[in-house]
């Protein structure tokens, strides 16, 4: 007898983060799908690369990584003239933003701590979220009856992503597996990550410098957010 599942309770999360220990302040952003809409949500992604291609030169491989982008480092397109116009990238990262919102299945998260410490400190501040994040996500997959995996940015060498994921106890966990580590440069989902973790670090911390992204969480990603805002954890 051949056993069926019901689409959708798998659930893919894809995680990076942000923030900076002169701030103090410690961002997880994520972005979650039901693995039936995996193949469909990627495809929606790609087109919005292939048209960045066709309107700005910038490749489909050229990694889109917010904090290098959005300040106007690398050149990131073929033509030299476009890459000194850096109100441009501005265009480019809202595009981006708006087209992560208006994807059907997809949905983003955002965690946050604010703290005072600085250097290892800090360090030991940003696992102990990411544990927290972790028991959050697994209470709230077991609720909803699905199971989750979780990918993010990295070769795995830090050793309390995967602590986090075994400290669930095994006979309720609903995320399987280790955090599964992927190249930020060749996943393009872990690059929209990458844009969700910054735009909530921008909205939240408001630097003085990047005043141009203060409103691009609640213009593009709050109504998409399945917290409904940035948690606190």
């Amino acid at each position: 007898m051949t056993t069926r599942t019901t689409p959708g309770h798998f659930r893919l999360f894809y995680v990076d983060d942000s923030g900076s220990p002169d701030s103090g302040l410690i961002v997880y952003g994520w972005l979650e799908c039901p693995a039936h809409a995996w193949r469909t949500t990627l495809t929606a992604w790609l087109d919005l690369r292939r048209h960045l291609w066709t309107r700005h030169g910038i490749p489909l491989t050229y990694e889109l990584h917010s904090a290098t982008f959005a300040a106007g480092h690398g050149n990131p397109s073929v033509d030299p003239a476009w890459n000194r116009r850096k109100h441009l990238r501005g265009e480019v990262m809202q595009a981006a933003l708006a087209h992560i919102a208006n994807i059907p299945d997809l949905h983003i998260g955002a965690a946050y701590r604010a703290t005072q410490a600085r250097r290892h400190l800090y360090a030991a501040h940003r696992a102990d979220l990411y544990r927290t994040l972790v028991t959050t996500i697994d209470t709230r997959v077991g609720t909803a009856n699905e199971h989750a995996l979780i990918f993010m940015d990295g070769d795995g060498t830090d050793p309390t992503y995967v602590s986090a994921h075994r400290a669930l106890t095994l006979g309720r966990r609903h995320i399987i597996e280790d955090p599964q580590f992927q190249n930020s440069r060749r996943s393009q989902w872990l690059q929209m990550a990458d844009i969700v973790a910054w735009t909530t670090y921008q909205h939240l911390h408001r630097a003085p410098n990047r005043t141009f992204a203060w409103d691009w969480y609640t213009k593009h990603l709050q109504a998409r957010d399945a917290h409904g805002e940035p948690i606190a954890l």
